[in-house]
Order: C-alpha cells, then sequence, then structure tokens
C-alpha cells in the first residue's frame, strides 16, 4: 500500500488543527491556512463542502488513498444497520489506526510503519496488511523483539492523543484491544476535528 509523503503540516494548517497529532504543533508558528495571505476562504459549492469533508476523514486516518475510502464504505453497504456507523468503524478498526489509538505510535504515520515493518501482533501472528480489520477481543500486540524500541516507549510516555474508552491497553505488556464495537458519537468523539460523517456518506453513495 502507498505510504503518503506529501506535506503534513501544510494539511494540519488547512484544516486548523494539530490533526495528525505530531510533536510540533503546525499551528503555533503558522496559524493561518496555507497560500498566499493565509489563502483567503471562498464559499463553497456542495459539492465543495462533500469534497472537503471526505478530504478531512481521508486525513484524520492518516491520508487513505481514494480506493481504500470507497472500498471501505462499499463494503459498509454489504453489511446489516446504519451505513454510516458501519462505514467509520471499518476505518475505526483498521490495525494501524488501532495501533495508534493503543498509543504504540506518537503519529498515525509511525502506525503505519510499524505495522508495515512487521513490529506487529494480532493474536500472537503477525500482520503487516495496514487495512486489516481488528474485531473485539484480537489482542493487539508488540512483537518481543521490538518492545525495547526508543520510538515505541517513547510513544507510550509522550503521545498528545488519549486513548477512547471503547480500547483496553496494557502499558507494562504493550498489549491492547478493542473492549466492544464503538458507537458512531465515539468515533466521532475520538477524531481530532469535526466531521459531518453523512455528508461524507452521501459523496460516497455517488462514487459506488
Amino acid at each position: 500500500m502507498a505510504r503518503y509523503r506529501g506535506p503534513k503540516n501544510r494539511i494540519a494548517r488547512r484544516f486548523g488543527a494539530n490533526i495528525f497529532g505530531r510533536a510540533r504543533n503546525p499551528l503555533l508558528k503558522k496559524p493561518n491556512p496555507p497560500g498566499q495571505h493565509g489563502a483567503r476562504r471562498r464559499k463553497k459549492s456542495d459539492y465543495g463542502l462533500q469534497l472537503e469533508e471526505k478530504q478531512k476523514l481521508k486525513a484524520c486516518y492518516g491520508m487513505l488513498t481514494e480506493n481504500h475510502i470507497v472500498s471501505s464504505f462499499k463494503e459498509a453497504l454489504k453489511t446489516q444497520g446504519n451505513t454510516a456507523l458501519k462505514f467509520m468503524q471499518r476505518l475505526e478498526c483498521r490495525l494501524d489506526n488501532v495501533v495508534y489509538r493503543l498509543r504504540f505510535a506518537r503519529t498515525i504515520f509511525a502506525a503505519q510503519q510499524l505495522v508495515s515493518h512487521g513490529h506487529i501482533l494480532v493474536n500472537g501472528q503477525k500482520v503487516d496488511r495496514r487495512s486489516f480489520f481488528v474485531r473485539p477481543g484480537m489482542e493487539i500486540s508488540i512483537r518481543e523483539k521490538s518492545r525495547k524500541s526508543k520510538v515505541i516507549l517513547e510513544a507510550m510516555e509522550t503521545a498528545t492523543h488519549q486513548t477512547p474508552d471503547y480500547f483496553e491497553v496494557d502499558k507494562e505488556s504493550l498489549k491492547g484491544q478493542i473492549k466492544m464495537e464503538p458507537s458512531l458519537e465515539q468515533i466521532e468523539g475520538a477524531l481530532p476535528i469535526p466531521i459531518n460523517i453523512p455528508t461524507v456518506c452521501e459523496f460516497l453513495a455517488h462514487r459506488t
């Protein structure tokens, strides 16, 4: 899976929040949106508003590709129940995001690297697919050889984001799990910026 290598601080300034949880908040030095004179904000069309909400959602989960967003929405459509909820659960329960939520990594991008480089175990087995869907009760842990990693230990102590209530983590053994399927309200509360989820779903419905 391709990794985002673009300007992260620019995106954080665009949305007016330290969206990636970086140690150095990019808004402290440059609080204005990117572009000359802070890029004057113009009134957006309905399409523009829907697109921006989708872009915000992609950013919250580590700059996911368009294909991953659309495929997650299609999977949600196949299941019974609230489509918006099922869609968000598929994003929230991605392995890379779970690793980030458990504070094994300081940023979502660091979490992506931990998974891709084989440092993460699911029920004792190595899983290096970032989009792996973690279900409640599955044990997420750091492999034995990586448990003294300075990056992981520092993240556990200094990460600025909080672990949501629907997660359970043991800092001593570096293990954690999702206790229950999160509600839409819980997921929205865990996001770094407000996002209109129904608007995103409406936008994606025209792509399927």
